[in-house]
């Protein structure tokens, strides 16, 4: 047997965790591996997930303005999808993110071995070529996939996973999307926008669940409006399949309702991708899904083995998966001075139209912790810039404490929310208050100004020192 090769650092897994954990790792002169045996370089983020989904959702925002110009005066004869050269036009986009993040793997001061791992005891791994490598400390990020839950019928299906949407090349003539995730509601808009006929079936009474009802309604009330037909608080009772397609049956509202599509598209969440890793042989624990219990250093049950990303939450975000994976490298090689992530910044965007963003702590939260707060909110339809850009859905709201006016959490959904939002982030990076954003020029006409009308009612109202 070939000798066991030791490093300081072993990520399993060549994500943005994985990634940046080796690159920390080795610019802090500490010996690094990534272990990775994806057939292709990137992780979920360039390769199937962010990425590619916002190249087609801008995609599809286009033909939509194309198809509806008559409101701006236009006229836009013929407007269709060409998917084929929409998917070329990804695959371009896509290709040439993959190329850099590959030569940045291959060519980093770590090393990388193309396999997948698994341990044998707390301190070595053997990989799927039969090498055996050991570390001192161990960084998982190994990223989650497709989840299959136990839904009636569903097992058996033949379904399409959003990795297979972010891969068409010809237009489905009907969908039925299973789920109302940020996922699920992202895809069927972009189904919808180029032309298919898309029925969204959710369990729970409103999409985007994790989401104020407030927020998720005006999304669903803008996917009603531009053709998706819904259904949320169902409960799915069969899928059926055959040579025309796929017919599902559920209930809603106590009644049985049956849809029939071409295609059925599971988009009911993924979970962590760590049964294969042989974690019992190291000592890390994980929850009854598969998610690795850590603390707020990121170390997992067995103190030398830290897990960042979607293996181990509690957000399944790109800058968390890496402010997490920062931390344990800084951690395990003890690097004074380093703080926890605050998850008061959580920072979270729905790449729907309209938009949906939140930052901060929301009513929801505060309300459950019994804390004090002062809001205020503006509709986007009572908005000079919005008004004139047609962009009427939704609206943005301020969460603050109500003795200094300090800034606790902002939900806006509507036009270009996701860039509206970072307005508040930095402020809460920075503990400002609504009077400290106040003093900040605010230009007219833009989106950006609808910001101070909320800002302006809370200051109104906080009490005096």
């Amino acid at each position: 047997m070939a000798r066991t090769k030791s490093y300081d650092l072993i990520c399993l897994g060549g994500g943005s965790a994985g990634f940046n954990a080796a690159r920390l790792a080795a610019s802090l002169g500490q010996r690094a591996a990534i272990v990775d045996g994806a057939p292709e370089l990137g992780g979920l983020c360039i390769l199937k997930g962010c990425m590619p989904s916002k190249t087609l959702l801008y995609s599809a925002e286009i033909l939509h303005h194309a198809r509806h110009a008559a409101k701006f005066g236009l006229r836009v004869r013929g407007a269709e999808a060409d998917m084929k050269a929409v998917h070329a036009r990804k695959v371009k986009i896509i290709g040439e993110f993959a190329a850099y993040r590959q030569q940045a793997l291959a060519g980093g001061k770590f090393d990388l071995h193309r396999a997948y791992a698994k341990f044998v005891d707390a301190h070595t791994v053997e990989l799927s070529n039969g090498q055996r490598l050991s570390a001192d400390y161990f960084l998982i990020g190994t990223g989650s996939k497709i989840a299959v839950p136990p839904v009636p019928g569903l097992a058996e299906a033949k379904f399409w996973t959003s990795d297979d949407v972010l891969d068409l090349d010809f237009l489905p003539k009907s969908v039925i999307v299973l789920g109302g995730g940020i996922v699920a509601c992202e895809l069927a808009q972009f189904l919808s926008r180029m032309g298919a006929k898309v029925t969204l079936v959710q369990r729970s009474r409103n999409i985007l669940r994790d989401h104020s009802e407030a927020a998720s309604t005006v999304v669903q009330r803008a996917f009603v409006d531009e053709g998706i037909e819904l259904f949320a608080g169902t409960q799915i009772t069969a899928i059926k399949q055959d040579a025309r397609g796929t017919t599902v049956e559920f209930q809603h509202d106590g009644k049985r309702i049956v849809r029939r599509a071409a295609h059925l598209f599971n988009a009911l969440g993924r979970e962590p991708n760590t049964a294969q890793l042989g974690l019992a042989a190291a000592g890390v624990r994980t929850r009854p899904g598969g998610q690795i219990v850590i603390n707020r250093w990121q170390q997992s049950t067995a103190p030398h083995i830290y897990a960042a990303g979607d293996c181990s939450g509690p957000a399944e975000i790109v800058h968390i998966a890496i402010q997490q994976a920062e931390l344990a490298v800084r951690h395990a090689f003890g690097i004074k001075g380093i703080k926890p992530i605050d998850y008061s910044l959580l920072l979270n965007v729905v790449f729907t139209d309209p938009q949906l963003a939140t930052v901060g702590r929301l009513e929801s939260q505060l309300q459950e912790d019994g804390i004090d707060y002062l809001t205020a909110s503006y509709p986007f339809d009572d908005h000079g810039k919005s008004i004139l850009m047609e962009a009427k859905y939704g609206y943005v709201k301020v969460i603050a404490e109500p003795k200094r006016g300090r800034i606790l959490g902002a939900e806006i959904v509507g036009k270009d929310a996701g860039e509206l939002i970072h307005c508040f982030s930095i402020a809460l990076a920075q503990r400002s208050t609504v009077f400290d954003l106040l003093r900040a020029p605010w230009y007219h006409p833009t989106l950006a100004e609808i910001l101070t009308y909320p800002l302006e009612e809370i200051a109104e109202k906080v009490r005096p020192s």
